[in-house]
């Protein structure tokens, strides 16, 4: 006979076992939802931080680019203001020769009027008198000695100018050498980004260097090199201005003072001579304008061509945006951008060529003044040449002392009197 076999453990009734099914359906619920939740936060939390990470990058690649361009425009400014200061130190040295040159020209007409006074010091009884021949030559000499010291002055000052722009002028090379420098640092530093494999962690990457600037000391830093070179180029240019007035006002009153010396009759060649000496001096300034003029029309024209290229982009960005589909053919502002564009050069086209027009119209001009001053040169340099014939005897009893004549001077003289000499002889063989 079989026996009923009962598991002797605690029994629970059914509403305790649906109960329990479900209390573990809502816990799992619960838990779901909760872990959803989390889920969610972690990934609004990972986009959010990537997004943040992302464009922190970027915007501090962005910050290193520009900086890297106004290091670059800086650079820029003191190389030309480098560039700039050599050609000024170039040019006041070769015043500065040309005032030595000058200075030491001064000495053979110191020679040649100490001369003449000791020569007519040998005059005897009535003839030995203070006439006014000797008192020109002694104001020659009080001329001569003015002259040199007002042109040792200028030397000097020159000297003084020079060592200035040295200093200057290292100066910008110190300050281009470190932005140089600087560009390749940051350059690097641009360079880098998450796949290179030169990055890693640093200590204390967060420390300020010694020695660091705020950007407005180095702004002001390299302002101050620059404007101080653009000072010292300007004093430069002044006193290159002064001695070239120097120069040309010593030669000047050295050979006034040459001129009234000699007999009376010089006087009237030496109207002459100023005279044509003006026509040459304007004729070569007009030659240097009309080839200005002439360069500034060709570069007129260039520029003239140079514009039917952006006029041709405008025109063909504004015909290509015209195939844009639907609602995006939108008159937007890079639309009104592109009219404005071709407004502006087809109003610059029309400016061009109206400067050039006007130009042509100034090119014609200075011809017709330059054929009439080649046709009053003509007429003088014959003048010239009678009054030079009449002074033949005179020349044949003095050598006139050998004049000095300066690169930097347009009113010379001895030219002149080779034209004349030419006139002279052809008008022998008529």
């Amino acid at each position: 006979m079989a026996t009923l076999s009962l598991k002797s453990a605690q029994r629970y009734s059914v509403p305790d076992w649906f109960a329990n099914n479900n209390q573990i359906s809502t816990n799992s619920e619960s838990q779901r939802y909760m872990s959803h939740q989390i889920r969610q936060e972690g990934r609004g939390l990972r986009n959010e931080t990537n997004n943040q990470t992302k464009w922190d990058q970027e915007d501090n690649t962005s910050r290193l680019a520009d900086r890297m361009d106004d290091v670059e425009r800086w650079k820029e400014h003191l190389e030309i203001a480098l560039c700039n200061i050599n050609a000024e130190i170039d040019a006041l040295t070769k015043a500065k020769d040309e005032a030595e040159r000058a200075l030491e020209a001064k000495n053979l007409n110191l020679d040649v009027a100490i001369e003449s006074l000791t020569l007519r010091e040998g005059r005897q009884d009535i003839d030995l008198v203070t006439d006014q021949v000797h008192e020109q030559l002694l104001k020659e000499v009080e001329v001569i000695n003015g002259s040199k010291k007002a042109l040792q002055q200028k030397i000097c000052q020159a000297f003084e100018q020079l060592c200035l722009l040295m200093e200057a002028h290292q100066q910008l090379i110190f300050d281009i050498k470190n932005k140089k420098e600087a560009l390749n640092v940051d350059g690097v530093a641009l360079s880098l980004n998450n796949n290179s494999p030169n990055i890693s962690f640093k200590p204390n990457p967060l420390r300020i260097p010694p020695g660091s600037t705020t950007v407005q000391q180095w702004d002001m830093f390299s302002r101050y090199n620059r404007d101080r070179a653009e000072a010292e180029m300007k004093a430069s240019k002044n006193l290159r201005e002064a001695i070239i007035a120097t120069i040309k006002h010593t030669d000047n009153e050295v050979e006034a003072q040459r001129v009234a010396t000699d007999f009376a009759f010089r006087k009237r060649i030496h109207e002459f001579e100023q005279a044509l000496n003006e026509l040459k001096w304007q004729e070569k300034n007009i030659l240097e304008e009309i080839a200005d003029l002439e360069e500034e029309i060709r570069r007129l024209e260039a520029d003239l061509r140079a514009k039917n290229a952006p006029l041709k982009v405008a025109h063909t960005r504004l015909e290509t945006r015209t195939y844009r589909p639907n609602v995006d053919l939108t008159r937007d502002e890079a639309q009104y951008g592109l009219i404005d564009e071709v407004h502006q050069l087809e109003g610059t086209i029309a400016s061009l060529k109206q400067k050039l027009a006007q130009s042509q119209d100034a090119l014609t001009s200075l011809y017709k003044q330059l054929a009439q001053v080649q046709e009053d040169i003509g007429f003088k340099t014959h003048s010239l040449c009678l009054d030079n014939k009449s002074m033949d005897v005179r020349r044949k009893l003095t050598t006139p002392p050998e004049k000095y004549l300066s690169n930097m001077d347009s009113f010379t003289r001895t030219p002149n009197r080779k034209l004349s000499e030419i006139k002279c002889t052809q008008l022998d063989l008529l």
